[in-house]
């Protein structure tokens, strides 16, 4: 069983292949003890009826059944989001003035404007 800094929306993950563990540290930093015991006992779940031969995945009878016997949570709580990323760059419309904003970069000299087919000018 591994901590993984990399998960992001979910509380951990059974790989299958070589049947390790991933544990997601941040929902036990904002949630605690009782929230990381449920998780790890979901994931235990799905080791030991992947292992035994019976279903392990999340819509399967015997992977509800023994989830609940073991008293492991069902759904990992959401984290709080962080802050949208604000739009990057603005382009204008040379001819109807018409305003886009992206995240990402456009190359003005394949794309045109959406409403009168004018050229596009980078702003910032």
């Amino acid at each position: 069983m591994f901590f993984n800094n990399r998960l992001k929306t979910t509380g951990g993950r059974y790989h299958l292949q070589d049947h390790h563990i991933d544990i997601n540290p941040k929902m036990y930093q904002v949630f605690g003890m009782p929230v990381l015991v449920g998780i790890i006992k979901h994931e235990l779940c799905h080791y030991h009826l992947h292992l035994t031969g019976r279903g392990y995945r999340h819509r399967d009878r015997d992977f509800k059944q023994l989830l609940k016997q073991v008293g492991g949570s069902r759904y990992a709580p959401a984290l709080p989001t962080t802050k949208a990323k604000q739009p990057t760059y603005l382009y204008i419309c040379t001819e109807c003035g018409q305003r886009y904003t992206r995240h990402r970069r456009m190359n003005t000299r394949r794309y045109v404007c959406g409403k009168c087919r004018g050229k596009l000018r980078q702003v910032s």
